[in-house]
């Protein structure tokens, strides 16, 4: 079923394999990955490339790795099968701030229909996430992965495919810049304070109030990260 890779770009090909076994349903959403040691040993190559695949895999919005659990397939066949439409919408000469934008154009959009959507479960899912966002926080870790995985879950949570592969694709770009950027504690308790509007208005299913603390909080974000330099010039 999986095979050693080539050394050169081995973690690409790590995710090539798992990306493929998804797309033919032989790992399934909801299913598990098989042990680090397993698939290093399968793969042929060291734990750093493998957890290099898996980071990517996560940023891709394919897998979530559970502290002590293992890692967990989080899309259907169909649904990795949009993935590479998705990444071809954009490419790293893209300037970042440009992108940027474009979260404050799909990602309101996303909340506004996730506030109209949203189940008891997935709220559920979602207060989950932001409990360990907080943790984080209070732990001194890195927050980018929860602060990511709120966004993503979202846009699962809206119930549109298309918002959510472009989403994935814009937030694959851009998971690099923010794990430097977000570092700072005082981006991220702005981060936090913003994840808890959005849902408080998700829980009211106030569609309206939900698009609007989304754009607040982007905005907040952009500023903090971009220092005041702006997207979309005067019209912005």
């Amino acid at each position: 079923m999986l095979k050693a890779v080539k050394k050169q770009r081995a973690s690409e090909d790590v995710v090539r394999q798992i990306v493929n076994l998804i797309k033919k349903g032989k790992l399934k959403k909801g299913g598990q990955l098989p042990a680090e040691r397993e698939l290093t040993d399968t793969f042929k190559v060291s734990r750093t490339t493998v957890r290099e695949a898996i980071r990517s895999l996560e940023s891709m919005g394919l897998v979530e790795s559970k502290q002590g659990n293992g890692t967990y397939v989080l899309v259907s066949s169909e649904e990795v099968g949009m993935q590479p439409l998705a990444s071809g919408l954009f490419n790293e000469k893209d300037d970042l701030i440009d992108i940027f934008y474009i979260r404050k154009i799909i990602e309101p959009s996303i909340a506004q229909l996730a506030a109209g959507y949203a189940t008891s479960e997935d709220i559920a899912e979602l207060e989950e996430i932001l409990k360990r966002h907080e943790e984080d926080l209070a732990s001194g870790k890195n927050t980018v992965k929860t602060d990511t995985q709120f966004h993503l879950t979202l846009a699962r949570v809206a119930r549109n495919r298309v918002l959510g592969r472009l989403l994935h694709a814009v937030v694959d770009l851009l998971v690099g810049t923010r794990e430097n950027m977000l570092q700072n504690s005082i981006r991220a308790e702005k981060s936090v304070k913003g994840h808890h509007q959005i849902l408080d208005a998700i829980r009211r299913e106030d569609c309206a109030e939900a698009r609007k603390s989304m754009l607040a909080h982007l905005s907040e974000i952009e500023h903090l990260l971009f220092k005041g330099k702006k997207g979309g010039g005067k019209c912005r």
